[in-house]
């Protein structure tokens, strides 16, 4: 379910879109590690703006632990150090997009979006898939909860110990539950979706005030310098 934020710190959904692909640039064509850990301090820093700050502060220490291990990994030498260097480089390149793109999923309601995306004209064969997976999202997480309290009453743990412990038993008791969750959850959301007029061809009206401000310029902005430094001072992070 998608948190609530204050209205003076809602950013408009068009401008969480292009932060997420300025984000995705960013880390696509990062030139270093420390650019890629500052990457992560500015998403961070959005988290905590948008009131995830938990979330924000558990990622970037996550991030750490996955930066010094890629600074040991360099250490080494052979096909263990490739096949690190391999598994790290594609983590560093995901990370910083997973953890905005979480943010985004949390902060943004699917009313929200829709209003967003219907006054930018975006072709509704576009729109509905995107407000569905926004719904879709956090009904699953749920559902892994429930997922997860069962597991543990038919005493298998849902962690990497119970997968190498009994690998058949955790194998079906989260995938084949998760795949009758999401068929079940996806039905749920498309008949939901219809009944409230997603396919209603007039115009949609929205309670929430969907407009720009000051809070989007200063996000773009600093997402885009972010970009900047890293294309034009590549020098500086080498």
């Amino acid at each position: 379910m998608s948190g609530t934020v204050p209205a003076k710190l809602r950013i408009d959904p068009r401008t969480k879109i292009v932060l997420l692909l300025l984000c995705v640039l960013s880390a696509a064509m990062a030139p270093s590690l420390l650019y890629e850990m500052l990457l992560v301090g500015l998403v961070a820093l959005y988290g905590i703006v948008c009131r995830r700050v938990r979330y924000s502060i558990l990622g970037t220490i996550a991030y750490i632990g996955f930066y010094f291990l890629t600074v040991e990994a360099l250490q080494l030498h052979g096909s263990l150090q490739v096949i690190l260097i391999a598994f790290l480089g594609l983590v560093h390149k995901v990370y910083p997009c997973g953890m905005l793109a979480g943010i985004i999923l949390y902060t943004t309601k699917a009313g929200e979006f829709l209003s967003a995306m219907y006054r930018s004209r975006i072709p509704r064969k576009i729109v509905i898939p995107l407000a569905v997976m926004l719904r879709y999202v956090p009904v699953i997480r749920e559902d892994w909860g429930y997922i997860k309290d069962a597991m543990r009453m038919r005493d298998v743990s849902p962690s990497l110990k119970g997968l190498l412990t009994y690998p058949g038993m955790t194998v079906e008791c989260i995938y084949v539950p998760m795949m009758m969750a999401a068929s079940k959850a996806a039905d749920e959301l498309t008949i939901a979706s219809v009944t409230r007029g997603i396919e209603n061809p007039k115009p949609r009206t929205s309670i929430i005030q969907i407009g720009f401000s000051v809070l989007d310029l200063i996000a773009v902005l600093c997402f885009l310098a972010m970009f900047l430094i890293g294309q034009l001072g590549k020098g500086a992070f080498l």
